[in-house]
């Protein structure tokens, strides 16, 4: 299975590119999307949109996984995470992809069994287990790779109680 793990925004959008076979997960590919502030938004969306659709074309995926919106102190930054993860959603839809969404609290709890661990531990615990030389930067990328990696975990983890 490849599965492409999103770690929404509207500045920075972390992607992951992971392929789990015969019990082995590879990164593929990871990066970010970044779009300036200036930009009005519906032009921020539609870069997103178009690299989005750039990388699906580019690695294939068979899924998605995206971090779902968690509670924001800020409501003008959780408005526009939410309409940057409506361009998302709309986009991995558009190419048939199942797109399972994962809490904050269910990424850290799949990396490091452990719901409260910080950002820290999290990134170092993805660093681990794909066997990367250094966590990636920005902090968006590594956190689409443990997306990605808790999708995989899950989606294991199902396949086996069927």
């Amino acid at each position: 299975m490849r599965v492409l793990g999103i770690d929404p925004g509207t500045a920075t959008i972390g992607w992951a590119v992971l392929e789990q076979l015969h019990g082995k997960t590879t990164p593929l590919a990871y990066g970010h999307i970044s779009t300036p502030k200036e930009l009005p938004l519906e032009k921020r969306l539609q870069e997103i949109r178009d690299d989005v659709k750039e990388i699906i074309t580019i690695h294939a995926p068979d899924e998605a996984a995206m971090e779902e919106l968690f509670f924001f102190n800020n409501q003008k930054t959780a408005i526009a995470v939410a309409q940057s993860r409506g361009a998302l959603l709309l986009t991995l839809a558009d190419f048939g992809l199942s797109i399972a969404g994962y809490t904050p609290l269910q990424v850290k709890q799949a990396l490091t069994g452990y719901g409260k661990a910080d950002k820290q531990q999290v990134q170092r615990m993805a660093k681990e287990i794909l066997h990367l030389k250094e966590i990636p930067k920005p902090d968006d990328v590594a956190d689409a790779l443990a997306i990605a990696l808790c999708h995989l975990n899950h989606a294991s983890f199902v396949k086996r109680r069927v």
